[in-house]
């Protein structure tokens, strides 16, 4: 087995996170570190930093030259970082010294790393932006159609009360609606980082500030107008909100998981999987890679947290932690995005499935409804005591709690307890408003 599902050739079209996966290689990296050296150069031309001619000639090589990642190996085993081998070989490969002097004037490998890691960031998000606004429009459609779809409600896997299917769509779009409204607030943790070696810029002097939002400026990022080198908040705010994504498609996994298992059949899935042995399986695969790929973005990004604990300026055991951790944190969080995404489209409400369930539940769902209607003639206290007694009669000696209600209380009017769709209470009002968010985004 690889070391990572997604850099495996078994189990990355399982475990799929789309395009995702071309920002988190070797070549991707090496591509936005020499895009930051040259915006870099160019913003240090424009101060007067460096001479303006060798900045435009290294923002222009910057975009020429491809190096090769591998070539890189052998100094970042030496030094810890992959920017010393990358700056000697870019300057080899300029063969201009009278300009490649220039190159990574003032920076710390930390600068360069940390800002190109936000350029992957910010393209990242925009792919979990537009693989949640296609997973909210699947859902909200689903939503709006089966608003008034009654099934059975359940907490700690027993029954409750009725609701919609409709509502429990809503259930899982709502979170993520959330989401994506937290996200503009999440994208201005894209910052810059350049700070220079112990954070205090001081090889550029009180050019240090302008040069950073120049800098910020040429790359579309934000300028966090401090050093960021130990304080890993703007990365830990990204990852929270990709576990919180990862989490709320979980949820939706998991329902469906139960929604369609066998003697249930409350959903059919648009694909399953099938079995090595077992001809009559039909395995909810994309539900168990929601689940999967939310655990493993949940667990890393506990790792996560547990690297922001920088010491002093820099701390290499806490950065080298965040090599390990983040990129299979964003291609899990990517994955749990586009298996939904390809999972909502397909999923269809068995509603001959879920009524049956109204029938073999022997009228226990609506015993909350029995006692609110009973008190219209009993004190509260009582009518919930007699529907308890009364439940517990039907569960041990069968029946319908109509039928043992309608014995104890033969002059009541039990028609408006009765009856799955006049239970719902605003069951269809949550579904319909679910789909006017989402219409409205």
């Amino acid at each position: 087995m690889a070391g990572a599902v997604h850099d495996s050739a078994i189990y990355h079209k399982l475990f799929d996170a789309g395009e995702a996966s071309k920002l988190f290689t070797d070549s991707a990296e090496v591509r936005a570190m020499l895009i930051v050296e040259g915006a870099l150069a160019k913003a240090q031309g424009e101060l007067g930093i460096i001479p303006e001619l060798s900045a435009a000639a290294i923002h222009r090589a910057t975009l020429e030259i491809v190096l090769d990642a591998g070539g890189l190996g052998a100094q970042a085993a030496v030094n810890g970082v992959p920017i010393p081998g990358l700056v000697a070989a870019f300057r080899d490969e300029m063969q201009a010294p009278e300009h490649a002097q220039y190159v990574h004037w003032g920076a710390t490998s930390q600068d360069i790393v940390d800002t190109a890691l936000m350029l992957r960031l910010r393209q990242l998000l925009g792919l979990m932006e537009a693989g949640l606004k296609d997973t909210l429009t699947a859902l909200a459609q689903l939503a709006k159609e089966h608003a008034d779809l009654p099934m059975a409600g359940r907490t700690y896997g027993q029954y409750a009360t009725p609701v919609s299917f409709g509502s429990v769509v809503a259930g899982w779009g709502q979170p993520l609606l959330d989401c994506l409204k937290d996200l503009q607030s999440v994208k201005s943790n894209l910052l810059v980082s350049l700070s220079g070696a112990a954070g205090t810029g001081s090889v550029w002097g009180d050019q240090a500030a302008p040069l950073r939002a120049a800098l910020a400026k040429g790359l579309g990022l934000g300028d966090p107008g401090r050093s960021w080198h130990a304080d890993r908040g703007p990365v830990l705010r990204i990852t929270d909100w990709l576990s919180r994504v990862s989490v709320a498609l979980a949820k939706m996994g998991e329902d469906l998981t139960i929604m369609a298992q066998s003697g249930v059949g409350e959903i059919r899935l648009g694909k399953a999987g099938g079995s090595s042995t077992m001809p009559q399986k039909q395995n909810p695969v994309q539900p168990a890679v929601l689940v999967a790929a939310a655990r493993h973005a949940v667990g890393l990004n506990a790792v996560m947290q547990g690297a922001g604990m920088a010491r002093q300026q820099r701390d290499g055991a806490a950065w080298f932690t965040e090599w390990m951790t983040l990129p299979q944190l964003c291609l899990s969080a990517a994955t749990c995005v586009e298996t939904a995404r390809a999972l909502t489209p397909g999923l269809a409400p068995q509603a001959e499935a879920m009524g049956q369930v109204f029938n073999q539940s022997q009228g226990l769902m609506q015993a909350e409804a029995l006692s609110f209607h009973l008190t219209a003639t009993l004190p509260r206290p009582e009518a919930q005591a007699q529907v308890k007694r009364l439940c517990k009669e039907v569960i041990a000696d069968g029946g319908h709690l109509r039928d043992a209600a309608q014995a104890a209380f033969p002059d009541i009017d039990l028609s408006p307890v009765f009856g799955p769709e006049g239970q719902l209470g605003d069951a269809a009002d949550q579904a319909r408003a679910f789909a006017a968010a989402v219409q409205a985004l």
